[in-house]
C-alpha cells in the first residue's frame, strides 16, 4: 500500500507541470488559480516523498534510504525549479496580455 505514495508523488508532480501548460495551449482567465493549484500539487508531491522516506525509517530499511536519497533530492529540486519557472512564465505572459 505504501508504494502508492511514489505513484501519487509522480502523478502530482506531472500535474504540477501540466497545469501551467494548460494556459499555453488554451489561454485561461483564472491563471492565478491554476498557479496556486500547480504549486499545491508540487507541495503534495514532495510531501508524499517525505512520507515515503519516513516509512523507510520506521521499518529500518537503511539500504533503501541510502539508495534513493540522492536521486530523490535531485528530482525534488528539479520539480520545484521547473514548477516555479512554468508558473512564473505563465503569470508574466498573462500580465503582459492584460496590459496590452
Amino acid at each position: 500500500m505504501i508504494v502508492w505514495l511514489n505513484v501519487g508523488s509522480l502523478l502530482l508532480g506531472l500535474l504540477a507541470w501540466m497545469l501551467p501548460l494548460v494556459d499555453f495551449v488554451k489561454k485561461q482567465r483564472n491563471v492565478q488559480t491554476l498557479a496556486v493549484m500547480s504549486m499545491g500539487a508540487c507541495a503534495l508531491s514532495l510531501s508524499f516523498q517525505i512520507f515515503y522516506h519516513y516509512h523507510l525509517v520506521q521499518i529500518g530499511d537503511w539500504s533503501a534510504i541510502m539508495d534513493i536519497t540522492g536521486s530523490t533530492a535531485f528530482a525534488s529540486a528539479v520539480l520545484i525549479i521547473v514548477t516555479i519557472f512554468l508558473n512564473a512564465v505563465t503569470l508574466i505572459r498573462h500580465r503582459k496580455g492584460v496590459a496590452a
